[in-house]
């Protein structure tokens, strides 16, 4: 079994799980290899070292800080005034990637998929013609715009489809 770490082109990194190299060509050139957090097919490998499992490894002990040590803050890239992807560690990144699929399966869980027809159902919602309860689905920008304009609250949110499925 071959575990490569991969990362998509919006930079999401994830593990896939492969027979065999050849079998990671494979699916890649058949295209069925996608970002579980935006489906992009654009996937590539990214240098991992070997795992060599050697034996017990000695725990170090930590070294305590004194309290007046503060750990290093990046520069920041361009202005911004919040942290960009730029300023975090992969390690960082893989824990909000994780967060936000965690948050993406809690809503799949607690509503329900009206599909196409979320529009009209939030408005049925908002005019108390249908009860009130927590909904997704698809709608297009303008629809969007059009309930807000409306006074319809929704809030236009990409749930990942890794959210939508039990992943083993």
């Amino acid at each position: 079994m071959k575990v490569f770490n991969l990362q998509c082109e919006g930079g999401h990194g994830f593990e896939g799980w492969f027979g065999s190299e050849d079998d990671f060509q494979s699916q890649l050139a058949r295209g069925l290899l996608t970002c579980p957090l935006c489906q992009d097919p654009h996937i590539r490998k990214l240098p991992s070292a070997p795992r060599l499992n050697l034996g017990a490894a000695r725990a170090e002990p930590a070294t305590p800080q004194p309290a007046s040590a503060s750990a290093p803050v990046p520069a920041r890239r361009g202005g911004s005034s919040g942290p960009g992807a730029a300023d975090l560690s992969p390690a960082e990144r893989q824990r909000l990637q994780a967060a936000w699929l965690q948050v993406a399966r809690e809503i799949v869980r607690n509503t329900e998929d009206v599909g196409s027809d979320f529009a009209d159902e939030a408005r049925r919602m908002h005019h108390g013609e249908a009860p009130e309860r927590g909904i997704r689905g698809h709608a297009t920008p303008e629809q969007t715009a059009a309930l807000l304009e409306e006074g319809v609250p929704v809030l236009p949110l990409p749930l990942p489809a890794a959210a939508k499925e039990t992943l083993q």
